[in-house]
Parts: structure tokens; C-alpha cells; sequence
């Protein structure tokens, strides 16, 4: 790669999420607008087997310089327990230092630093480098509830889920006070703190990436671009959607044999993240609503959440499942417990539906493979996705009490399992997405906004580059 080109750093905060869309946002800026990048990787430990994944596979691409920085050892300093927002913002502040000093040793030196929201303690270091700074967020409407919270904590009083009217955003679909973001749950502790650091520090950033793009989230765009005095002045560059590349699998999984024998859009896929996990009455009524349903699945089943799992059943996820329940759904679908390839099996034509937890790359991925959303939300702002995708876009319906509420009862897991597998609403739902997903595809092509908009990325970074 040629010393000419514009040089930029991308710092991924630990977490195979962002890793995902950090990696795709580097292939893009390196193969369609002629960047050099140097992609530094941070881990809290030793690189979990999907972050371990998605390294070889972006250093087998050979298109970013991929550096591993030291795992950082806070052990000392947090607790076992400390929320992720402040957990993660404390990981990339201490590595402030080892980042420094590998960015000195880069030559020619860096002309933009590209973090997450977890990485914007390390913005610093691109002002001594005199680099300009960029915060690459997943989604629209929680970034704009973000830029304007350091002016909703000093008009609102009391706790924010205890507001009695939606909390207005300049120009955004007002945010219901049970969907707001978990960081903003509880005003004493210090993960809302850090949340307002972080909010304000993107608003003095030189330029904010959103992973979305300007057909599917116009609105929220439009208004944080115009309304200066709520959202800051920094420009908003509709990217996305930027998801995970989809190659050939190393070895064909039997998953998608099983899907090769189902009848075209006719199975549910069930996955909730990594991190998410249910109850054990949840587990139950989830099973029982599946069965009552008649419904083709595939479901990738974790252990339930510590304080439900008992000593006779342990972690084996599937000791939680109702007594039979495996025997008499056998010809209809599968459980599986460990690692499942989620982006070929939504892009499988048997795939009909998404059961999901809403995380920003599973609702991109859902949406790119033309699949409507059953949206259970469980935490960060997977509540505000599942309400824009289910009011505002149309593509997802949601259960009347939010899973983190309460139990969804399998009446209502029935119902909606049917909804969207079989019913009319079903069917305008996946109208609606398949045409969502042709107009993302057409977004990221020459010419379309979100390559346009990296394009007026690029040219900023160089421009900045001449002048100094």
C-alpha cells in the first residue's frame, strides 16, 4: 500500500459487536477510498473465540494493519459486577498510554482516529498528534438521545424512568421512559456519569459515523444535523449498514442442512447475543409458545441468568427446556446450545423470521437478509431499537410487556410467533424489509448516500492532512 494514501487509525473497544463493524467500516475506507489503516484491536483478557474469529479472518483479508494491543488488567480497580458502559470506558482510558506510544512509532503519521463510544477517553491522544477524531456509533435515535442528554440532566428532575410523558428530542420520536438507554436507569450511579462524558465528548469530536444509513433513519438524521443548539455541531455521516462480511464457511454446518430440507421463509431463528440469557420460567414459556405455534424454529438456547440456575440442572441449557419438549418438537425445529452461524442462516431462503434481541448488527443483518423481527429487547439500547423497528420502520413487532418487565406469557409468544410466520402483517412486514434491505445494499454502492458520505469523510481527512 502506497505512503501516499491517507493514513487512519480505527481503535476497536473489546467486544466481538464492535469488532464487527469496525473491521467493515476499515475494509470499506481501505478498498473503496483508498486509505492506508492501522487497526488497533483492545481485549479485556485473552481474545474470546469470536474475537479470535474475526482477527484471523481480517488479517487473512490483508487489507488493515491490525495491531493487538496488551489486555488491559483492571481487576484492581473494578468490581466483578461494574456495568459495561463504565466498565469499558475504564479499559480504553487506561490504554491511553500504550496507544500513544504505538501511534508515535507510526509513520507517516495519522491524519483521523476512528474509535467507538467505549474509546472516547482516547480522543486526547489524537489532539496531540493533531489528528482529527471520529466516534463511529451503531445506531441513530439512541446517538441522538446520547448528545442530547447533558441538557435533558439539567431540565429533567427525578429519576428518568419515573417521568410521567415520553422525554422529548428536538425533532426525534420522543423516547418512552421504560425504553431509555440502561446507562440512563438510575441517575446516582456512576455508569450515568460516564454516559454524559461520553455524550459530550462525541459532541466536540470533528465527526460522528453512524451505522445506518438515509432511507432507513431520515428523520433522526435530519434533525441532529439541524438542530445545533441540542445536538452539537459535529457532522453526521450516515455510513451503514456495515455488518459482518459473509464468506464461505469453513465447514458446511449441519444448521444449514437441516435448512436446505425446510420449505422457502418457513423457519423462526432464535438468538439473543452472547450476552443475553433468560429466565428459567422465561426458557418455559418461550418453549411453550413455540410448540403452541406449529411453527419450524431454530434456537440457540443459553443457560438461564446465575441467579436461576439450580444445582441439579447446572449449566446444561437444555435441562431447562419443559420435560419432552425436545421429543415432541423434533420434526419441527431445532435447539442448539453452542456457536451458530447467524448471518447464513438468515440469508437461508427457508429463514422467515428473527426472534431477537434487537442489538444494532443483528437488526442490520435481519434487515440486509430481508427477515421481519420478533423483538425482545433485554439491555444497553435494545429498547429503543425494537421500538423504531417496530413503530417507526414497521419491521418487528414487540411483546406488550417488555421482556426486562416481566414474563411474556406463551399466549402471546404464540400469537406473535404466528403474526409474523403466517399472517397478513407478517406478510406487509416482510414487504416492507425487503425493500429496506435493497435500499441498504444500493446505500453502500457508488453513488449511494452512505458511500457518498464516506467519500465526503475521506476528502475532509485529506483536506485536514494539507493543512498542517
Amino acid at each position: 500500500m502506497e505512503s501516499s494514501n491517507p493514513h487512519a487509525v480505527i481503535v476497536s473497544s473489546p467486544g466481538v459487536g464492535h469488532l464487527v463493524r469496525d473491521i467493515e467500516l476499515g475494509n470499506r475506507l481501505v478498498a473503496d477510498h483508498n486509505f492506508r489503516v492501522t487497526f488497533f484491536v483492545v481485549l479485556e483478557d485473552q481474545a474470546t473465540v469470536g474475537e479470535s474469529q474475526l482477527i484471523q479472518s481480517a488479517k487473512a483479508q490483508k487489507l488493515l494493519d491490525i495491531v493487538q494491543l496488551p489486555p488491559v488488567d483492571l481487576s484492581g480497580q473494578l468490581q466483578p459486577n461494574t456495568p459495561t458502559f463504565t466498565r469499558l470506558t475504564a479499559v480504553m482510558r487506561e490504554i491511553s498510554e500504550t496507544l500513544r506510544s504505538a501511534i508515535s512509532a507510526l509513520k507517516p503519521t495519522p491524519i483521523a482516529l476512528v474509535v467507538d463510544i467505549f474509546g472516547t477517553p482516547v480522543l486526547d491522544v489524537a489532539d496531540e498528534f493533531h489528528m482529527l477524531k471520529y466516534v463511529f456509533v451503531s445506531s441513530a435515535w439512541p446517538l441522538a438521545l446520547m448528545l442530547y442528554a447533558p441538557i435533558l440532566d439539567k431540565e429533567v428532575e427525578g429519576e428518568y424512568v419515573d417521568q410521567k410523558e415520553p422525554i422529548k428530542l428536538p425533532g426525534c420520536m420522543p423516547v418512552r421512559p421504560q425504553d431509555v438507554v440502561s446507562p440512563m436507569m438510575d441517575r446516582t450511579k456512576q455508569e450515568y456519569h460516564s454516559f454524559l462524558q461520553v455524550g459530550s465528548k462525541i459532541r466536540k469530536s470533528d465527526g460522528v459515523l453512524v451505522n445506518t444509513w438515509e432511507d432507513l433513519d431520515a428523520a433522526t438524521l435530519n434533525a441532529m444535523r439541524s438542530e445545533e443548539e441540542s445536538y452539537g455541531s459535529a457532522p453526521i455521516y450516515a455510513v451503514g449498514p456495515l455488518i459482518r462480511s459473509v464468506g464461505p464457511p469453513a465447514s458446511r454446518s449441519q444448521l444449514l442442512d437441516w435448512l436446505d430440507e425446510q420449505p422457502v421463509e418457513s423457519v423462526l431463528y432464535i438468538a439473543f447475543g452472547s450476552l443475553g440469557v433468560l429466565s428459567a420460567q422465561q426458557i418455559t414459556e418461550l418453549a411453550s409458545g413455540l410448540e403452541l405455534s406449529q411453527q419450524r424454529f431454530i434456537w440457540v438456547l443459553h443457560p438461564p441468568s446465575k441467579k436461576d440456575v439450580s444445582a441439579d440442572r447446572g449449566d446444561n441449557a437444555l435441562a431447562y427446556l419443559p420435560d419432552g419438549f425436545l421429543e415432541r418438537t423434533h420434526n419441527l425445529g431445532l435447539v442448539v446450545t453452542q456457536w451458530a452461524p447467524q448471518s447464513d442462516i438468515l440469508r437461508h431462503p427457508s429463514t422467515g423470521g428473527f426472534l431477537s434481541h434487537c442489538g444494532w448488527n443483528s437488526s442490520l443483518e435481519s434487515i440486509l437478509s430481508g427477515v421481519p423481527i420478533i423483538a425482545w429487547p433485554l439491555y444497553a439500547e435494545q429498547k429503543m431499537n425494537a421500538t423504531m423497528l417496530a413503530e417507526e420502520v414497521g419491521v418487528a413487532v414487540r411483546p406488550k410487556v417488555a421482556p426486562t418487565k416481566g414474563v411474556v406469557g406463551r399466549e402471546e409468544i404464540e400469537m406473535m410467533v404466528r403474526k409474523v410466520m403466517e399472517g397478513q402483517e407478517g406478510k406487509a412486514m416482510r414487504g416492507r424489509v425487503r425493500e429496506l434491505k435493497i435500499s441498504g445494499e444500493k446505500a453502500l454502492t457508488e453513488g449511494g448516500s452512505s458511500f457518498t458520505a464516506v467519500s465526503q469523510l475521506a476528502k475532509q481527512c485529506v483536506m485536514n492532512s494539507s493543512q498542517r
